[in-house]
């Protein structure tokens, strides 16, 4: 997924070295297409999201900050004295985090990560969009158990997408019977390249909670967002 064009690794390069960056462009079957604005990869702390800084307060021991992108999260924590590894599938994201100044940064696909403990793992952004769909949510969770230290937490932020759909005079929406309303297929597109198709999940609280305890973990809702979105920790029961 996304490792070829390297989207956000040619777009977070062009804004590092000021080439000439453009905004990243977002397509998806059943909605308008969207941008992603370069610079905000870039954030501080003071202009994240209320849910992220609310993570990055949280997060502890051995922090694991997975699709870190061009570093913003992973930097902060670093500057506070945090013992943070930073990983993503991108390489130029993970060269511009190295260019920023983190220490470690890594090439690296989450589910292949191995023979490595956490106390803290990091998914923002929404930090579910990896999972793709709902049918690989027992995968994740198996992975999770392989690199959580004990005691350890995942703090992760989604959203769930019920706002976009029309709802009946009783509060229901309609929806694809056949799939999950969260499963979304998205393309991204910077200047003359564009990404193959890729799955990506949101997932609205009551599921995640009904699938992290139906696989051994505990789900506790930390925070919620202006919009639909969310903060929650995940812990082994």
């Amino acid at each position: 997924m996304l490792k070829s064009p390297d989207i956000f690794g040619k777009a977070v390069l062009d804004y590092f070295h000021k080439n000439s960056p453009e905004d990243i462009i977002v397509f998806s079957d059943d909605f308008d297409e969207d941008i992603i604005p370069v610079e905000y990869l870039f954030r501080n702390y003071a202009t994240m999201p209320l849910l992220e800084q609310k993570a990055l307060d949280l997060a502890e021991g051995k922090i694991l900050d997975v699709g870190c992108c061009a570093g913003s999260h992973a930097l902060y924590l670093q500057e506070k004295g945090k013992n943070i590894t930073a990983i993503d599938i991108s390489p130029g994201a993970i060269e511009v985090a190295r260019l920023r100044g983190i220490k470690n940064a890594a090439v690296q696909d989450f589910f292949n990560l191995k023979n490595q403990e956490f106390d803290t793992v990091l998914l923002l952004m929404n930090g579910s969009g990896i999972i793709g769909k709902l049918k690989n949510l027992t995968d994740f969770f198996n992975h999770l158990k392989n690199i959580l230290a004990p005691n350890g937490k995942i703090l992760i932020d989604s959203s769930d997408l019920q706002y976009l759909f029309d709802a009946d005079e009783d509060g229901g929406i309609w929806v694809n019977p056949n799939q999950y309303y969260g499963e979304l297929t998205y393309q991204i597109q910077y200047k003359n390249e564009k990404s193959e198709k890729f799955d990506w999940l949101y997932i609205d609280f009551n599921t995640l909670e009904f699938a992290a305890e139906s696989n051994g973990f505990t789900c506790t809702l930390l925070k919620k967002g202006e919009h639909y979105d969310y903060l929650a920790m995940l812990k082994l029961s």
